[in-house]
């Protein structure tokens, strides 16, 4: 009976949390088509006015597109993680109601990503003020783009990009060293997730300083490469191949 009941409850924790991160991921997708589509008809100042220069206000609303592009592709590759921890929760803690701890874990991540998306915002601004930045968001610069380019695939041959991906593929093996009981415990979790993440993507996400910070359609593409690599069987063997792809297109693009 208890079994039954265990296993219920566990169903239960596992739709809520999914039905939460559906909603997470399909707001954030919309606000970045909501986005693209009024750069693509010219009515972005309508949404995100671009003064020259630029401005506190501006820069804010630069780093909040930045938070909402990293809930939108990071999100999904996390599904399993969030999902594992309130399942686990349930199990290990007795808590009568794992969601909330969840929310922290999830929040925490979100986070981290929070503190790239203000480095990211930063960095655009720089780009901005050297003159690097085009209209459309992107380096105009073919040695800064190509450099960028040549960088990340690079860095996907690393030990420290296979490391960290290691870690972000194993949700299980995760909890069961890093555990920590209560809320504080699922923020620490998630803080700690987040980091690992981070170190594994943040060369993939600065490519969108090379093809376009609002190009949908390589936002899409990442976020399905970040999804694959952490996800699907031998995904870290795609993401070390895309490696050459990427040099390679660097090469390419310094040669023009």
């Amino acid at each position: 009976m208890i079994a039954i009941r265990l296993s219920n409850l566990l169903r239960r924790d596992r739709s809520i949390v999914t039905l939460g991160i559906v909603v997470i991921i399909a707001l954030s997708w919309g606000c970045i088509i909501l986005m693209e589509t009024a750069m693509d008809t010219g009515t972005i100042d309508m949404v995100m006015p671009r003064p020259t220069p630029w401005s506190l206000s501006y820069a804010f609303m630069i780093f909040i597109m930045w938070v909402v592009m990293m809930a939108a592709m990071m999100i999904p590759s996390a599904a399993p993680m969030i999902i594992t921890h309130a399942q686990m929760c349930r199990r290990r803690s007795r808590a009568k109601d794992p969601i909330g701890p969840a929310g922290l874990f999830a929040l925490a991540y979100l986070a981290v990503w929070g503190v790239f998306s203000l480095a990211a915002t930063f960095a655009q601004w720089g780009l901005y003020r050297a003159s690097y930045l085009s209209p459309m968001m992107s380096i105009n610069d073919k040695y800064i783009g190509g450099a960028i380019l040549i960088l990340a695939g690079v860095f996907q041959w690393t030990p420290l990009k296979q490391s960290c991906l290691n870690r972000c593929r194993a949700p299980i093996g995760f909890f069961m060293t890093e555990w920590r009981d209560g809320a504080f415990g699922a923020f620490a979790m998630g803080v700690k997730h987040g980091a690992y993440c981070l170190g594994c993507c943040w060369a993939l996400m600065a490519i969108l300083f090379v093809t376009g910070v609002m190009n949908l359609l390589w936002v899409a593409v990442l976020a399905v490469l970040v999804l694959v690599e952490k996800i699907i069987p031998y995904g870290e063997r795609i993401g070390f191949t895309s490696g050459f792809v990427l040099v390679g297109v660097g090469v390419w693009m310094i040669s023009l």
